[in-house]
């Protein structure tokens, strides 16, 4: 083990991936430069190159090529690092900024402290092409509603209204009151808003599947009211392995729920979430939090928890609640998922859950 560490440590490799080439820096040991250069963004291109490399050390900073580069450049025996790109002012900063320049500060960053890149862990192949799939459905949603909203105001505008509707049943109902003189403009609209309509209800039906067959673990999320098979499939996705955090507590930073601090001397400002981590876990979970929150929700701790900050009062109560809420219950999720038990809603409290029981 010892000498694996040390073979890392003779060569740090920088790499600035780019979509169609990418530049590269060798450091040796003592951070002189040995070679630096550029390279074609192909599997090809870096297999050769990296095949035929001592063991080394290799940072590159996320975006759209890092999971298939990370996995291409592990699986040629380098130890790899992917670098936050929100975490390294130094290089998003630089006032002589260029990719050669990049390359080479992920090198030196990399062999002095890989802590200092802000190291971010790729999921899996299988796991990514299934989050894709969520993801794509997430886009039809927010498109559809996008149309929806436009058809609303076209509407509007001329004096008419379409009435209050679910979604899914939004263009056969807005059919019928939208004026002639719109009509040539918004039924192609109303066509595509019923197609995306009958496309996510499919891939509502290929989520449940997914969550049913290759993740049974979405099955103790589903315990949780307010968590259904999107947001448990998601979550497990994201976060792929409950072992990869040391405490249930350190999933509420990962997903950006938790609170910036700018602290100084006596000066201790409070401020907005970090909003860090997966962006669409993070909504689907303040999704649950309102249902938690809402006139739906059954009794819970999680409930009455969110109703005595909400009930605190002061600026936006109700929308810190719903926030804490979320944040909470990611760390339910992951408590459930570690542990396997099943969900008491009423576990702090449990002379009302028998009451409820016997009633």
């Amino acid at each position: 083990m010892k000498e694996a560490t040390g073979l890392a440590r003779e060569k740090t490799v920088g790499l600035d991936l780019g979509d169609r080439t990418s530049r590269f820096c060798i450091l040796d040991q003592d951070g002189a430069l040995l070679e630096e250069g550029r390279i074609a963004t192909t599997e090809a291109s870096l297999r050769r190159r990296f095949s035929l490399m001592d063991r080394a050390r290799v940072a590159f900073e996320v975006g759209a090529h890092s999971p298939w580069v990370g996995r291409l450049v592990a699986d040629c025996g380098h130890e790899v690092i992917a670098a936050n790109p929100r975490q390294i002012r130094l290089i998003y900063e630089n006032q002589r900024k260029s990719d050669r320049a990049d390359a080479e500060y992920l090198a030196r960053l990399a062999r002095l402290d890989p802590k200092l890149l802000a190291p971010v862990t790729h999921r899996g192949e299988q796991a990514q092409a299934d989050l894709a799939l969520l993801r794509s459905r997430d886009m039809l949603v927010r498109t559809r509603a996008d149309l929806v909203n436009h058809v609303r105001g076209s509407v509007k505008a001329v004096g008419r209204r379409v009435p209050k509707c679910s979604t899914p049943v939004f263009a056969h109902r807005a059919e019928a009151h939208v004026p002639e003189s719109l009509a040539a403009a918004l039924r192609p609209v109303l066509s595509t808003i019923t197609q995306l309509s009958e496309q996510i209800h499919e891939l509502d039906r290929r989520v449940e599947e997914i969550a049913r067959k290759d993740y049974p673990e979405t099955d103790v999320l589903r315990q949780v009211p307010g968590v259904g098979s999107l947001t448990a499939l998601c979550y497990v996705l994201t976060l792929e392995d409950p072992a990869r955090f040391p405490t249930s507590r350190d999933v509420g930073a990962y997903v950006g729920l938790v609170p910036k601090r700018r602290s100084s001397g006596e000066r201790d400002p409070e401020l907005g979430i970090t909003r860090a981590g997966d962006r669409m876990l993070r909504r689907l979970l303040v999704q649950a939090a309102h249902y938690t929150l809402g006139p739906f929700g059954p009794d819970t701790d999680l409930r009455r928890w969110g109703e005595k900050l909400a009930a605190r009062g002061g600026k936006n109560a109700k929308k810190r609640a719903i926030v804490a809420v979320a944040r909470k219950l990611a760390v339910l999720l992951h408590s459930l998922w570690s542990t396997g038990e099943v969900y008491e809603p009423l576990r702090h409290h449990p002379d009302t859950a028998q009451e409820q029981e016997a009633a």
